[in-house]
């Protein structure tokens, strides 16, 4: 078979003469394309030859050359169109109005390894766990679904001729990739043993024991105070792990309450709940597959949640909420505590067969105050990234001022100290950062709350104890103001939102938001 080109000087009929030649010789043509100034011609005999068809036009002036080609216009986009979806590593599948599957693209194809089936010209719902008119009805985006007995989330695209639907567009993606995706989204920076800052006796035995136990895959509890940097060491010892190319997702136990703590980690089936998306939702255990989970603060995990994590633990076998189905995990958990669990199993707020669990192996993490000499190099690694942030020369630190640094009992640790040299960078216009730049800094997380009595209870007789007070300028910045210095205050004294909710008599959500407002942590 043969593929020509015929460049045409463009005028009316010109096309139908051209075939009238070709019919003359009767050569048989398979397909014909036609476009401004050119003629696509597929001829179905394999004798014919090019000089053959370039002989009988040669005689027209209006022909401007006569050439073979590899495939016609519609084969080329074509062939262009399968190489596009051939490299797109999620798994398509081309399905018309009627359910039956049209080309799947070479990442579908490769499911079907080991199967002796072929699967193009089936109806979808033979590999499918729900039903293509369901779907199709429903217009459902982002679901679960079950292909060939593996989980994927799923996107339904429809496909439109002519103002009417001809089929739908089926994309799958493994719930890995998802995981990667989401891993990426919860932080960008990869987090190594380099970015572990430090040369204290303390801090190298650490980066030493994380280095080892890395190359296990057993559970590993992170003890440390509030932004010792917990979930930093969580990462390095996963991307230093043979998991490093599988997802890391990261979960706060305080954040949420136990019935979306729960869905976020189980996942739930379709209509487990009112509300509930109609395919369903992954949990955490299931798009980290191959993966590790990092379930921070995990004190303040329920005790029915601590039950369901421990039975989980035993076997890594769970049910989506609402489910039936059996799911077996491939992960690995690392789990980290600011409080100090068997106190917490002493007055019967931890289980004590979880803290065996979860505790098989441990790194605790020194508080800032026992490593100042560190503080010198965690000043400089971030003053730098703050002068890069707000696009400032590098200033330097006085020695007056770096002493300011090394005697603050510095209760919130690391994060509380970049965010003392963040602020002391972006307002610095000398170049120069002095003590007064730290104390002015410091001066912000002081948490004195003035009794109520003090502050508002006054009359104006009490004229120069009020001028003393500071002068805000409406109701609600006073309001903020009081609500951030209480919740600095009590924090510290209660260290968890659901202690702080009681003691404060309020729900443990609006704890969790206050704490995120004001950034206190």
């Amino acid at each position: 078979m043969m593929r020509i080109e015929i460049k045409v000087k463009d005028r009316i009929g010109i096309s139908q003469e051209i075939l009238a030649i070709f019919a003359d010789n009767r050569w048989n043509i398979r397909s014909l394309e036609v476009v401004s100034h050119f003629i696509y011609v597929h001829f179905m005999s394999n004798e014919l030859a090019l000089s053959d068809v370039q002989n009988s036009l040669s005689h027209r002036d209006d022909i401007v050359h006569c050439l073979s080609v590899d495939l016609l216009p519609t084969q080329r986009r074509e062939a262009h169109l399968k190489t596009l979806l051939d490299t797109i590593p999620d798994p398509i599948l081309d399905i018309d109005q009627n359910g039956i599957i049209v080309i799947i693209n070479t990442a579908a194809q490769s499911l079907l390894k080991g199967l002796v089936i072929t699967i193009e010209g089936h109806h979808i719902d033979q590999y499918i766990d729900q039903s293509f008119q369901d779907m199709l009805n429903s217009s459902m985006s982002n679901f679960s679904l079950s292909f060939l007995e593996h989980s994927y989330l799923a996107d339904i695209t429809p496909i439109f001729s002519e103002h009417s639907s001809s089929g739908v567009i089926l994309t799958l993606r493994s719930m890995n990739r998802v995981g990667q995706h989401i891993a990426l989204i919860q932080s960008r920076e990869q987090a190594e043993f380099d970015n572990i800052i430090g040369e204290n006796s303390a801090i190298r035995l650490l980066k030493s024991q994380t280095l080892r136990f890395s190359e296990l895959e057993l559970p590993v509890l992170i003890s440390g105070e509030t932004g010792t940097g917990k979930e930093l060491l969580a990462r390095a010892l996963h991307n230093a792990s043979r998991r490093a190319d599988a997802p890391f997702l990261a979960l706060n136990c305080a954040a949420l309450p136990e019935n979306l703590l729960e869905s976020e980690l189980f996942g739930y089936a379709p209509g487990a709940f009112t509300g509930a998306q109609k395919g369903g939702k992954p949990g955490l255990f299931e798009l980290a597959e191959t993966g590790t989970i990092f379930l921070d603060e995990i004190a303040e995990m329920s005790v029915y949640l601590q039950a369901k994590l421990l039975r989980f633990l035993q076997d890594y076998k769970y049910r989506r909420l609402g489910g039936t189905k059996e799911l077996t995990a491939n992960v690995r958990i690392i789990s980290a505590s600011h409080q100090h669990l068997p106190q917490q199993i002493e007055r019967q707020l931890f289980r004590e067969d979880l803290f065996y669990r979860l505790n098989v192996l441990n790194l605790s993490i020194p508080p800032l105050r026992e490593r100042p000499d560190d503080i010198i190099l965690l000043a400089a690694h971030f003053i730098k990234m703050a002068a890069l942030q707000v696009a400032r020369k590098v200033p330097t630190l006085t020695e007056q001022a770096l002493a300011a640094l090394k005697i603050c009992p510095w209760p919130g640790n690391i994060r509380q100290l970049q965010n003392i040299l963040f602020r002391a960078v972006a307002l610095n216009d000398s170049g120069v950062i002095e003590k007064s730049d730290i104390d002015g800094a410091l001066s912000q997380f002081s948490a004195v709350v003035v009794p109520i009595s003090h502050n508002i209870a006054g009359s104006a007789s009490d004229g120069d104890n009020f001028a003393e007070q500071p002068q805000w300028s409406d109701w609600n910045s006073a309001q903020e103001k009081f609500e951030g210095d209480l919740l600095k205050t009590l924090y510290p004294l209660y260290p968890t939102t659901r202690k702080l909710a009681e003691r404060l008599k309020v729900s443990h959500n609006k704890i969790a938001m206050k704490l995120r407002k004001y950034d206190i942590s």
